[in-house]
């Protein structure tokens, strides 16, 4: 894709890579810039599995959509949501109840440049440029105010985000404050990279990505870390585990490579 087409808003460096973007080309995506595709090929060869795991991550979102639907959630928030490609949340709680209404949240303007696209004509859809940290940008942007409705239960949605959270930040309060602004039994869903799991390769590759993306560093952390992030909210089983280990439907959610089955630890917990 060229760096130079229409809808890439203005002052966007597509020199630097994007973690949405990088994703988005390890899912198959159209959706990413050179830079993007290089650091992404890049990580490929020290860590094949990688493109495994996105797919792992994709898949748990489809169940962990499907398993709000089924208890009677009707909106949904998706932070850190990147670009909206095929088999993504709205198409999936849309498809199951077409009365659901889901926001977007991201802060790279790519991401929220295709998201306005891919999205448009969706009523029951919309997309918010902030960045996670800025709850205030969030809940009270006019088509979050007119999407969702906070007296009832929300599914929000934190995937394969937190990881870029560093400790400063204090990632676990980050998450506090919007289960205080959440209704009882509203859904958390949560996945993140593991610290614990050693897949051949995975320590370089999170020292490339670091190297190359020093916009963006990634965080990988402990079971008892992310399980942290859970605080307030009752886990539903089988608790946090690893990404395809949480109400698989099939083999098929699983990786071959029983290493990379560990790599996002993964998790869905409702507010009492």
């Amino acid at each position: 894709m060229s760096n130079d087409l229409g809808w890439v808003p203005p002052g966007v460096d597509t020199t630097v890579p994007s973690p949405a973007r990088v994703y988005d080309y390890w899912l198959g995506g159209g959706h990413n810039f050179a830079p993007d595709r290089m650091l992404a090929e890049k990580i490929l060869q020290i860590m094949p599995g990688v493109r495994d795991a996105a797919r792992l991550n994709r898949s748990f979102l489809r169940r962990a959509a499907l398993h709000m639907v089924e208890h009677g959630v009707r909106q949904f928030l998706d932070i850190g949501s990147g670009i909206p490609t095929v088999g993504n949340l709205h198409e999936i709680v849309q498809a199951e109840a077409p009365d659901c209404r889901v926001v977007y949240v991201d802060r790279d303007p790519v991401a929220v440049a295709h998201s306005e696209l891919i999205l448009a004509g969706n009523g029951n859809t919309a997309v918010v440029q902030a960045d996670l940290r800025d709850l205030d940008a969030i809940f009270n942007a006019d088509p979050t105010r007119k999407l969702i409705d906070f007296d009832q239960p929300v599914g929000l949605f934190m995937l394969l985000v937190l990881h870029f959270v560093p400790d400063e930040w204090d990632p676990a309060a980050l998450v506090g404050q919007y289960r205080d602004r959440l209704a009882p039994g509203s859904f958390l869903a949560l996945s993140h990279a593991s610290a614990e799991a050693k897949p051949a390769g995975m320590d370089e590759a999170v020292q490339t990505y670091n190297t190359k993306s020093s916009q963006n560093q990634a965080f990988p952390r402990t079971h008892d870390e992310v399980l942290a992030f859970f605080g307030g909210f009752d886990l539903v089983e089988p608790g946090l585990v690893g990404c395809p280990s949480w109400r698989p439907d099939s083999a098929g959610d699983f990786a071959t490579n029983p290493e990379i089955n560990e790599v996002p630890f993964a998790g869905v917990a409702v507010k009492p």
